[in-house]
């Protein structure tokens, strides 16, 4: 049998709140395998008009689901004999990351394993304003604002933390540690989501030269880019055109992440960092 390690190890996983997002999925993972996870979120206010009964997979049906708390996450851990806890920060407020850490400390001790997997998402593509090819509502032109929001959240605060856990973890004399930072398969270059792939993109550079500088603490940082996976946006039209994009034939379970990402934070990973690993059934296959 083996064994991962991971009992009582104490995880942090960001963006956890959406009960079929990856985050969600990951949390539930780790706390089968024994860990003390702790879940932060945040809720953003809503951007445009949506009903309020919401049927089926879609923007709005997405969008409410990243609204919830995470008090439906924390109930299934609960209900199966896990341990977890949550709070609520904002970060792309850089003085909410001491604080995230100083909660999960006050809770379960310090972080064991890092997860970055928190995002922010505005569509944005260089096609100037009022273009036919841009009349999605949800889609502008690159300004600053579009810049600013995606990198706040997915390159910068992704940096700040990780500098906060390695800067808490050599203080304390510690030994063994893991980040997985979850990126996505469209990184390297996302039409109509310019920044936000770049965001990511930022993303993994820091992660690369995080596994180089943190390595010789006994820290392993990995990046898993997940391909098409159903956190509650994909409709069953896109899902169909999806699938003759991917080799496997099937989009993406949260769940199919989670196990990737737990087994980087295993012990069976011991030997492996500065990898960016593919999740996605085959959908991008990098030479």
């Amino acid at each position: 049998m083996i064994d991962p390690g991971l009992k009582d190890k104490v995880v942090l996983i960001t963006g956890a709140n959406n009960p079929y997002g990856i985050g969600a999925a990951t949390a539930r993972a780790f706390a089968a395998q024994g860990a003390r996870v702790f879940l932060h979120f945040f809720r953003s206010p809503p951007t445009h008009s949506e009903p309020e009964q919401v049927r089926g997979p879609g923007s709005a049906f997405f969008n409410a689901q990243q609204r919830k708390t995470a008090d439906e996450v924390l109930r299934t851990i609960h209900q199966s004999g896990g341990q977890a806890a949550a709070w609520e920060a904002d970060l792309s407020d850089p003085m909410n990351i001491p604080q995230l850490f100083e909660q999960v400390e006050a809770v379960f001790g310090p972080v064991d394993i890092l997860v970055n997997n928190a995002a922010a998402w505005e569509g944005d593509t260089f096609v100037p304003s009022g273009a036919e090819a841009v009349m999605n509502r949800f889609v502008s032109t690159v300004s600053a604002e579009s810049h600013d929001h995606n990198f706040a959240v997915n390159s910068r605060a992704v940096a700040l933390m990780m500098a906060e856990y390695a800067r808490r973890f050599l203080r304390r004399g510690a030994t063994w540690g893991r980040i997985i930072n979850v990126s996505t398969d469209g990184a390297s270059g996302f039409p109509g989501e310019v920044s936000y792939g770049a965001s990511k993109h930022a993303m993994e550079s820091y992660s690369r030269a995080a596994a180089i500088e943190l390595g010789p603490y006994g820290i392993t940082v990995n990046v898993v880019a997940p391909g098409p996976v159903q956190t509650g946006y994909i409709t069953p039209k896109m899902e169909e055109k999806l699938r003759t994009e991917i080799p496997l034939r099937r989009i993406g379970k949260p769940e199919d992440i989670a196990d990737v990402i737990v087994f980087l934070a295993s012990e069976q990973a011991r030997w492996v960092t500065g990898q960016l690993l593919y999740v996605g059934g085959g959908h991008v296959m990098p030479l």
